[in-house]
């Protein structure tokens, strides 16, 4: 997937193997984004209440911005440089687009942060050790084309959501859950890894990618879809 989501700076803080504390992992963090130009500085974390010496010595400072996931809006961000701390991949998703002049995130869980990193494409800060983004490596290599007409579905989804700025649509959404309920042989063969990296690969945006998935996921768990009355016998050619 492209970078189009970042197009400035982005870096991701990562435990080194041996460190015992996670305080030099923050202070990597706060010392990469300050060295950024921008905009004033906004940190995010959790909870109010953190912690973490560097980060609260930081949100302490009168110009610096200390905001919550509660409430939270990634419109805020545009215009500021940001230092995310310890988000789940709800809250790197929000990332995506925001517009901010630069990024930062402090990495809690890999599993977390695995996919961001393949689509954010961040510097990555370790102890001693600076690793650059490789631009022009490829992902993941991409899979044969999806079978019964998923492939041409995901591409025409994909080129939807592309012309909005919030994303997919709840037009778009029904008559893929409606073709999902109607045509269960098309979508039977198809897994939900397949459909993540076909999303992925067509660069659509990580929270949609999460929601086609989603929808996948549901039916092959047998649970059935509310849709409007307009797309309930929905089906694409």
């Amino acid at each position: 997937m492209s970078p189009d989501g970042y197009p400035n700076p982005v870096a991701i803080s990562r435990l080194t193997p041996g460190e015992m504390s996670r305080e030099p992992q923050n202070v990597r963090a706060i010392n990469w984004l300050l060295a950024q130009p921008g905009g004033p500085v906004v940190v995010v974390t959790p909870r109010k209440d953190f912690d973490g010496t560097s980060l609260m010595k930081l949100v302490a400072q009168p110009r610096v911005t200390h905001r919550t996931w509660r409430g939270f809006s990634r419109g805020v961000l545009s215009g500021t440089r940001v230092i995310h701390a310890w988000p789940d991949r709800q809250h790197l998703d929000d990332l995506w687009g925001c517009a901010a002049d630069a990024i930062v995130v402090i990495e809690w869980n890999e599993r977390h942060t695995a996919e961001w990193i393949a689509d954010a494409k961040p510097v990555q800060l370790f102890l001693d050790q600076t690793v650059d983004p490789n631009l022009e490596a490829v992902d993941e290599e991409a899979q044969e084309p999806l079978p019964n007409g998923v492939e041409g579905i995901l591409e025409h989804i994909a080129h939807m959501a592309a012309g909005y700025s919030s994303g997919l649509k709840w037009n778009e959404e029904d008559k893929l859950k409606a073709d999902m309920m109607n045509r269960p042989e098309r979508w039977g063969p198809i897994t939900v890894d397949q459909v993540r990296v076909k999303c992925r690969e067509l660069r659509m945006r990580p929270r949609d990618v999460d929601t086609i998935a989603g929808f996948l996921q549901r039916r092959k768990e047998g649970r059935r879809f509310n849709v409007r009355s307009s797309y309930r016998g929905f089906q694409f050619n």
